[in-house]
């Protein structure tokens, strides 16, 4: 991912690269952040969050939450704004989070696909109109690497639908089926997921009623999305001094 938004930053011309931030135990520290595109940025791979925030407006957080709240920190400090495509999060880090969009602007977003945003305004949209008579399932399916499940796309989805239809996702979600289970309590929301191979992000919402299904589905073929994506977030912000915002603020699909 860090490589995805690297290429795009430097194909966009209102954009500059001006640090790039990894683990400390990676092979690529003290490297040049663009030697994997044959071009010298002049920016080094550092794990000092100082040095990598010097200078910078805006960061984009691709982590895992214990890294996520370790930046938070360091943009909140320094006035740094922050798009967050990180997933995973306590409930309590998302308060936390929340907190600190009192001082700096903050996107964040389960998805940076634009793809991914338009297909959770149709969810919206249909659940509203699909709200009885249809049992709502949810499949995500993602490469073995991934660490956390269902993804925070898949309840995002999941929370998107509740809300249309008046439901508590938290009281309502099912993300395990075994042995005996009876029949499907038609309340409930559904979530499957798997994990193989190399695959990007699929995502497909059911909507099964009588006579007839509707299935809503986005697959992501590469990463390049999600770093346009973050680049329209990154733009979005640069009128921002404070706020927490997300993909349909950045979209405009809010009032849509």
């Amino acid at each position: 991912m860090g490589h995805m938004l690297i290429e795009a930053l430097r194909a966009a011309p209102d954009c500059v690269l001006a640090g790039a931030l990894d683990v400390a135990s990676s092979p690529a520290i003290g490297n040049d952040a663009s030697a994997f595109l044959g071009h010298a940025s002049g920016v080094p791979v550092t794990a000092d969050l100082a040095q990598g925030l010097a200078g910078a407006q805006v960061l984009i957080d691709f982590t895992r939450p214990e890294g996520t709240m370790a930046h938070l920190a360091a943009c909140r400090a320094r006035g740094v704004n922050l798009i967050i495509g990180t997933t995973g999060f306590s409930d309590a880090q998302k308060q936390a989070i929340a907190e600190a969009a009192h001082d700096i602007a903050i996107v964040m977003a389960p998805n940076m696909s634009v793809g991914v945003n338009v297909t959770l305004k149709l969810l919206q949209m249909a659940a509203q109109a699909l709200a009885t008579g249809y049992d709502i399932e949810i499949i995500e399916a993602h490469h073995r690497h991934k660490v956390d499940a269902p993804s925070g796309t898949a309840l995002k989805m999941g929370e998107v639908i509740a809300e249309a239809i008046g439901r508590d996702l938290k009281s309502c979600a099912v993300y395990a089926r075994e042995g005996v289970t009876g029949e499907r309590d038609p309340s409930t929301i559904g979530f499957s997921t798997i994990r193989g191979g190399d695959i990007v992000g699929d995502h497909t919402v059911l909507f099964a009623g009588t006579g007839e299904r509707i299935e809503i589905t986005h697959k992501s073929a590469s990463r390049a999305t999600y770093a346009q994506g973050s680049l329209r977030a990154v733009r979005f912000l640069g009128d921002k001094k404070s706020g927490l915002f997300d993909m349909f603020d950045v979209l405009g699909l809010r009032q849509a």
